[in-house]
């Protein structure tokens, strides 16, 4: 069953336990503000990155990166997203999970038959929100979502 980490808002700061969580990852989704190139490169050395540029994801290496990205796991499709408010709707329209950022807050919920999934920031803490990631597991074409707070 393949397993596909998410994170966001690294914000230049990936965590000891983030990377520890990350590790035996299929493939890895950052849904932006990174901040800091050198964190795709860590992420990439654990397995496969897709990345979408964040509001705070400034210079060139930063413009290389689609604000909204696709990628398919098997059957499942993903719609990658910083902002989900930013978001048009025929942009998610096949998309089975949509994972987003921007909020700092943590959440896996299934609406009109879609499974939206923040995996929270795993970066600096802001206000009391907790430091998370997430991870999706895939069977075939059913997928499920678990937010782990580090």
């Amino acid at each position: 069953m393949p397993r596909i980490g998410l994170l966001s808002d690294t914000h230049g700061l990936l965590r000891p336990e983030a990377l520890a969580f990350l590790r035996g990852s299929d493939a890895i989704v950052h849904a932006g503000d990174i901040c800091d190139p050198a964190i795709l490169e860590q992420l990439a050395a654990i397995a496969p990155v897709t990345a979408v540029r964040g509001n705070n994801d400034h210079g060139p290496w930063a413009e290389r990166l689609p604000h909204t990205a696709h990628v398919q796991f098997g059957a499942v499709r993903l719609c990658v997203v910083h902002d989900l408010g930013e978001l048009a709707p025929q942009a998610s329209a096949d998309a089975q999970v949509v994972v987003s950022g921007h909020s700092h807050k943590p959440v896996a919920e299934t609406r009109g038959g879609v499974l939206y999934v923040n995996p929270g920031s795993c970066g600096p803490r802001r206000f009391k929100l907790p430091i998370a990631v997430a991870e999706l597991l895939v069977d075939g074409s059913a997928v499920s979502a678990r937010i782990f707070t580090l």
